[in-house]
């Protein structure tokens, strides 16, 4: 059974950055497409960008694109998410995902089928 632990939140002002990382633990993730995900107060959880197993292709939701950079680092069993020009709204607890092994698809909730505890990200005006 895999275990992905994210790091990396905190509370930072609108406009600042801040990089996520999630490690896994368990077996290696390298075979598999992985995403972050986030659940803001009282909303739903969203997509909020996926990234091939090779680290290759990515996708991003329309709100974070142009900010928001996902990659991965195989070697090192770790997905990452650079976060730029925050916004209060991306405000949220941010979870890692992953895809079942070699999976095709990334770009939604439904692909990914495990994910960790969550890192809470709050963004002040």
């Amino acid at each position: 059974q895999v275990q992905l632990v994210e790091s990396g939140g905190g509370l930072v002002q609108a406009g600042d950055s801040l990089r996520l990382a999630c490690a896994a633990s368990g077996r290696t993730l390298s075979n598999n497409a992985m995403g972050w995900l986030r659940q803001a107060p009282g909303k739903e959880r969203e997509f909020v960008a996926g990234i091939s197993w090779r680290g290759s292709s990515t996708v991003y939701a329309d709100s974070v694109k142009g900010r928001f950079t996902i990659f991965r680092d195989n070697t090192k069993n770790t997905l990452y998410l650079q976060m730029n020009s925050l916004k209060p709204e991306d405000t949220a607890v941010y979870y890692c995902a992953a895809t079942p092994p070699y999976g095709s698809r990334y770009g939604s909730i439904a692909d990914f089928r495990s994910w960790g505890q969550g890192t809470q990200v709050t963004v002040s005006s």
